[in-house]
């Protein structure tokens, strides 16, 4: 990706891999059918979305993969079913040439927007 100054989410998905940009807008779909009332945003250049306040979630397009970050905390059953899929410390990546799994990048949301409420909850 040439340019480094993104205003939108759109403006990111533009200059991402062409094969990257259907998957970046179903994911974007999800988080928005998920959490209606968090807001787009870039940060760290890459897309994200804030609720209360607060970062919800990232995702990215890269050559072989989307990516979505960070890792929400599960129980031992939801970090085996993304097992697979997790790469360092909090990054779930995707691969292009397999089916996005959109079951799971939206159990990811809900479970964000689970811990967010918490946090405002606790900040009120």
């Amino acid at each position: 990706m040439a340019k480094t100054r993104f205003q939108s989410i759109d403006e990111y998905i533009a200059a991402c891999p062409k094969e990257t940009h259907e998957r970046l807008q179903t994911i974007r779909a999800a988080i928005k059918r998920i959490a209606p009332a968090a807001k787009e945003k870039i940060s760290y250049q890459i897309a994200a979305f804030e609720l209360n306040g607060r970062n919800l979630v990232y995702f990215a397009g890269w050559k072989r993969h989307v990516s979505l970050y960070p890792l929400p905390a599960g129980d031992e059953a939801f970090r085996q079913e993304i097992s697979r899929y997790v790469d360092g410390k909090g990054t779930l990546k995707f691969p292009l040439d397999e089916s996005l799994p959109l079951k799971l990048i939206e159990k990811v949301v809900r479970l964000h927007v689970a811990e967010n409420k918490k946090r405002a909850g606790r900040k009120s």
